[in-house]
């Protein structure tokens, strides 16, 4: 059984919206960033690679199975959904031995899965200790447990670092790169850094199109010698924002360094810097007509 998913000519609408337009991917073994705003399609394009929606037209495959068979396709699929939820008032592992049971894992398995994954996802102290006491960042990483709990070849998750705070953003995006060593893991996100430190295959979604699918090295190099950096005045900073499409701002007292991007040499005291995955993503969406404003 081949590690891929392919996505061919895929559309999905909810009443007159269209969520999905001719969607096409091919996606690999290893850590997959789908990058878009809120409400660009990434939740919808998750669930139906999950069996959660029935997609309109186009055909999809994962691992060589249609997505239609979808007893098959959730076998082989973990899913953490935005917002998760479990059994709020079981303990940590009654929770993952109830739902080892939903997954037909037989006494045995669990027994020796179970101990294992909370130590993958370092919950191990926190084993006797209900779901509902759990920090933000432990649930997400108890949702992650639960997810590959019968080793799925596909791990699907969606938006799974919001709100948490850096460290545990840092810890959880960690375990996801793990975890992707040996399997598919489709990270859906709006959070750029996100996809920069752990991703080297993304696609950019807005409006339910795809608007890129390459390497990182391949988005940065869109905005290759476009990105600069300035200080000005906060009175010359609307004059900048008019101009330049600015990419980042931070306050100094009665100026402010500025980040924006310029096809030509802008003015004789801004400077060239290297260009970040934001810089790239917010050149991209301008590009396609959705400038994003600071």
């Amino acid at each position: 059984m081949k590690t891929e998913i392919v996505i061919r000519n895929l559309s999905k609408s909810y009443g007159k919206k269209q969520a999905l337009k001719n969607v096409d991917l091919r996606i690999g073994k290893g850590m997959f960033g789908l990058l878009g705003r809120n409400g660009a399609g990434k939740t919808t394009l998750m669930k139906v690679l999950s069996t959660l929606l029935e997609k309109d037209s186009g055909k999809v495959k994962v691992c060589g199975i249609p997505v239609e068979h979808a007893s098959e396709i959730r076998k082989i699929t973990g899913y953490l959904p935005q917002e998760f939820s479990m059994y709020p008032n079981m303990k940590v592992r009654e929770a993952l031995d109830y739902l080892g049971v939903l997954s037909g894992l037989t006494k045995a398995q669990r027994r020796e899965r179970i101990p294992m994954l909370l130590e993958r996802v370092n919950l191990t102290e926190k084993a006797g200790t209900k779901v509902k006491a759990l920090s933000g960042g432990m649930k997400r990483r108890l949702g992650i447990a639960q997810a590959i709990l019968h080793d799925p070849k596909v791990l699907i998750v969606d938006e799974p670092t919001a709100g948490l705070d850096p460290e545990e953003r840092v810890r959880f995006r960690n375990l996801l790169s793990e975890i992707a060593e040996d399997r598919i893991v489709i990270l859906s996100t709006h959070i750029v850094g996100d996809v920069e430190a752990t991703c080297e295959e993304i696609a950019v979604i807005d409006q339910g199109r795809i608007l890129f699918r390459g390497t990182v090295e391949e988005l940065l190099s869109l905005v290759e010698g476009r990105v600069y950096r300035a200080e000005v005045s906060r009175k010359e900073l609307n004059r900048i924002r008019s101009s330049y499409n600015v990419t980042s701002m931070i306050t100094l007292g009665n100026n402010v360094k500025v980040r924006f991007l310029a096809d030509t040499e802008p003015f004789s005291t801004a400077q060239h810097c290297d260009a970040g995955v934001e810089d790239a993503y917010m050149y991209l969406m301008q590009r396609e007509g959705a400038p994003l404003c600071l």
